[in-house]
């Protein structure tokens, strides 16, 4: 309920700003001055100074509030409550936020936590108004601060958009920050597992076994990832070859051949397999495809396990298909229409037209949505952890249960695990395996769009 209000108060703030400014510069404008900016700009920039002030404050409060309260509360607790440490303090704390917000305790409540609730609760009350009246004076006097600025030769244009450049640069690092605040975790963690395990026998072990047993400082084990690369490298091949001639031949035809109308229909269709869970697609390998697929080996004589890679592979294909198929129409349709009528006019036909020109044209963006399958096929847990078998085993047979990365990772930080432990520090070194894995595809594919459109552009 705070939260309604406060927003409520901001956007009320808000929309008198910018009437505020926006009015004024009208005003201006209709006296006959010449305004270096329209009044809509104006407007923004009374909204953004009347903004900034307020959440200031309110980002002040949400940093500190949760230490102010409980300094707060320690002074309405009894001193021989107020002397407890650990968790019979924080129980005890924890037990007065909860009669403050009407929740109910366990057990009965006594007079001193009721009383502590009940200024707690006004407390918090009080401070409520105080920090919604702070923010809103606060951005009310900016607001008639920006509003004295107007004037017709003031650049309102000019500094609304230094604004939002700086804006949109802070997005940008954010984004970077992220990124590096991943890799940083992913390889500071790696390179705690490495003083356990040999970076060697990590990449180019054939075992898996991460039973370890301790004795001094020497670890035993076997952490090889080999068999967990090339599993989850069969089954991405597997979703390939099942998703990329569907979903391209799919594309081709709804792009190229299908009327309007039956392309906005088969379109969406097609499209909802992508809104399926993947948690569904795998309780479909798992009770319906694998057992489908056995049935079918048995009666050719081949010896099909219902939980393989090649189960888990033909799952994650039909789960991938709408994400080729959308993104290659769209990019298809994309390919300028002089180029295919030259190309008929030459004489060519329509299918050589596709062939020859439509696809070339079209295939920086089909090797990005590619690229997005792959990535896509090789993250993949849900339905690998149901349907492949998790078998760590090098295994060439794709008839066969394997084990994948994300499996493995999922495995390893699954239950009370130890993150000083090589068992739990091994997913770090999987994950930075992934990013490497995926950092190399996204390179390869920038080489062939770059490539390619030297060519067409």
């Amino acid at each position: 309920m705070n939260s309604l209000i406060t927003a409520a108060v901001l956007l009320a703030l808000l929309g008198l700003a910018y009437q505020l400014g926006w009015s004024k510069s009208r005003r201006l404008e209709t006296a006959g001055a010449k305004l270096h900016s329209r009044p809509s700009y104006h407007g923004y920039l009374t909204v953004v100074w009347a903004l900034a002030p307020a959440l200031v404050i309110l980002l002040f409060w949400l940093l500190f509030s949760d230490r102010i309260t409980q300094s707060y509360i320690l002074s309405l607790l009894p001193p021989d409550v107020a002397a407890l440490t650990g968790a019979d303090l924080f129980s005890a704390i924890r037990r007065v936020r909860d009669i403050a917000s009407g929740f109910g305790v366990a057990g009965e409540t006594q007079p001193w936590e009721n009383a502590a609730g009940q200024s707690l609760r006004e407390f918090n009350a009080l401070t409520f108004a105080i920090v919604t009246a702070a923010a809103a004076g606060a951005g009310a006097l900016a607001m008639l601060w920006a509003r004295s600025r107007i004037a017709p030769r003031f650049r309102a244009r000019n500094e609304f958009e230094g604004v939002v450049r700086v804006l949109l640069i802070a997005c940008s690092g954010v984004a970077i920050l992220t990124t590096a605040g991943i890799i940083a975790s992913l390889l500071a963690e790696s390179i705690r597992f490495f003083s356990f395990i040999s970076p060697i026998d990590f990449f180019f072990g054939t075992s898996w076994s991460p039973g370890f047993s301790t004795t001094g400082n020497e670890a035993h084990g076997e952490y090889g990832m080999i068999p967990l690369v090339w599993g989850t490298l069969m089954i991405a091949a597997i979703a390939m070859l099942v998703s990329l001639p569907i979903g391209l031949m799919t594309a081709v035809y709804l792009s190229q051949y299908a009327a309007p109308r039956l392309r906005d229909t088969v379109k969406p269709v097609i499209e909802i397999l992508a809104g399926i869970p993947t948690i569904v697609y795998g309780f479909f390998a798992l009770v319906t495809v694998g057992p489908f697929f056995s049935n079918v080996g048995a009666l050719i004589g081949l010896d099909i396990r219902a939980t393989s890679a090649f189960t888990a592979g033909v799952v994650m294909g039909i789960m991938i298909i709408p994400f080729i198929s959308s993104l290659s129409d769209d990019i298809l349709r994309q390919v300028p229409r002089a180029m295919r009528d030259g190309s008929l006019g030459l004489g060519a036909t329509k299918s050589e037209t596709i062939r020859q020109v439509i696809l070339p044209a079209a295939l920086p963006g089909i090797v990005g949505a590619f690229l997005l399958a792959v990535s896509r096929a090789i993250g993949e847990t849900m339905i690998v952890v149901l349907a492949a078998g998790n078998s760590p085993y090098l295994r060439f047979n794709p008839f066969e249960p394997v084990s994948t990365v994300t499996v493995t990772i999922v495995k390893q930080l699954t239950g009370d695990t130890d993150f000083a432990s090589p068992q739990s520090l091994v997913a770090f070194a999987l994950g930075l395996t992934l990013f490497v894995m995926t950092l190399i595809l996204n390179v390869v594919a920038l080489q062939i769009v770059r490539r390619y459109r030297e060519q067409y552009e």
